[in-house]
């Protein structure tokens, strides 16, 4: 049996939000700000780790040559 652990104050306030959701328009935008606002918050921490140097051109540039799967045997 699995156990669901109780919602935090948030996910309870969305669901509650969700009541108010009667079409297709009102959850497309309803789904487009919360999409909004965690890219603002990607954003965010992108330019952070900009700012802090931990992000680099060359670590970017690095990336392209990443390999990391899971090696099966």
């Amino acid at each position: 049996m699995d156990i669901i652990p109780a919602m935090n104050p948030a996910q309870v306030e969305v669901m509650n939000m969700m009541s108010f959701v009667n079409s297709q328009s009102s959850w497309s935008r309803m789904k487009e700000a919360l999409a909004d606002y965690f890219a603002k918050q990607l954003d965010d921490e992108i330019d952070a780790l900009w700012q802090d140097e931990i992000l680099t051109e060359e670590k970017v540039h690095s990336f392209a040559t990443l390999h990391e799967r899971t090696p099966y045997r």
